[in-house]
């Protein structure tokens, strides 16, 4: 075990320990939380020790909070009583609970989650340069704490009583993806009988982060127009689903090429687009990849989910790639009488899975 990740309550009686903090969904099942928290009975004083997780989305930031208001809605919370060891309990049943309780003895007591496979990704929404605090987005947060019942809403839990940490459910691109997809429209123009035809594909389904995308674009130009150049953009599609389906679009990446085609003539070339949470950094409410800390990190992955989005709460991602093409006349009029050509086709951006996993 290379690292482990603890932490101890303010009061010195309990300590949480992870052996990791990235939980990978493998869209069908996830990887169990199996950690294990050390227990001092000396500062229990005749309470019980808990560890709850939760899944939480969170949509206003701790300053907000001044009125006695929650900004932060949990989505799935789990909890179980760890001390003392409830009758029937399981012993420790992986090896980084065994490795993490030679660490601490007899005093070290086992938990494991099981997170629903219908449960989001961790994801963030990017603050904007003036805000301060925790950022919106789906966090997942392991919490162990002494109390004399595991859910009392009656009962105040100190601060110092508890001690948590951040983890991140993750997904990986799949080892297998299907083929690239391909679009294609044919628009007429008025006073044209004769199409601008326009088709265009990527090789393959899905794209790593920071990995060139190259669009192959044809075009059978038909008429007597001219196109001055062509577009490429990718939109960002964010479903927030909370007490109602909300959905917004960021831009992350658009590019022009000054690629002509006359007038009764084809053109056919890939064209390389990359996009890059570098050139957005400053894209209020974008969606990214959950981050511990202050580490770096990326656009959010796509969110691959089994069986469709019907079940899901919380934060759902998707992108789409559209190739315009910008019509013109020519003559005179050629600016004004312009006109768009696009297609779109979906594109899904993830993470390579590590080799040591």
């Amino acid at each position: 075990m290379s690292k482990i990740f603890k932490k101890t309550s303010g009061n010195g009686g309990i300590t949480l320990y992870l052996g990791r903090r990235d939980f990978v969904d493998n869209v069908d099942c996830v990887e169990p939380i199996d950690g294990v928290i050390k227990v001092d009975p000396a500062n229990l004083n005749g309470r019980k020790v808990f560890v709850s997780m939760a899944c939480a989305f969170r949509y206003g930031t701790d300053d907000l909070d001044v009125i006695g208001l929650s900004f932060r809605k949990d989505i799935w919370v789990e909890r179980v009583q760890v001390y003392p060891v409830p009758a029937g309990s399981k012993p420790a049943s992986t090896p980084m609970q065994e490795a993490l309780l030679k660490k601490c003895g007899d005093e070290g007591h086992s938990f494991l989650f099981q997170l629903p496979a219908n449960l989001p990704c961790s994801v963030t929404l990017q603050p904007g340069p003036g805000d301060a605090g925790k950022a919106c987005g789906v966090d997942f947060e392991v919490k162990g704490y002494i109390a004399n019942e595991a859910d009392n809403a009656d009962e105040e839990i100190e601060k110092k009583d508890t001690c948590r940490l951040i983890i991140r459910k993750i997904q990986f691109a799949p080892a297998k993806t299907a083929a690239g997809p391909k679009a294609e429209i044919s628009k007429q123009f008025m006073m044209s009988d004769k199409p601008i035809h326009l088709e265009a594909s990527i090789e393959k389904e899905l794209y790593y982060h920071g990995e060139a995308i190259p669009v192959k674009v044809k075009i059978n130009n038909e008429t007597t127009k001219v196109v001055k150049k062509i577009n490429v953009t990718i939109d960002q599609k964010t479903d927030v689903v909370l007490y109602c389906k909300d959905k917004y679009t960021k831009t992350v990446l658009n590019e022009e090429f000054g690629e002509q085609v006359n007038a009764n003539s084809t053109f056919e070339k890939e064209l390389k687009v990359t996009p890059l949470l570098a050139s957005n950094s400053e894209k209020h409410g974008l969606a990214v990849d959950g981050r511990l800390k202050d580490e770096d990190t990326n656009l959010a992955s796509t969110t691959l989910i089994q069986g469709g989005d019907n079940d899901v709460q919380g934060i759902l991602v998707s992108y789409k790639l559209k190739v315009t093409l910008m019509v013109s006349s020519g003559g005179l009029l050629g600016g004004l009488t312009a006109s768009d050509v696009c297609v779109e086709v979906p594109v899904i951006l993830m993470s390579p899975k590590p080799a040591a996993r």
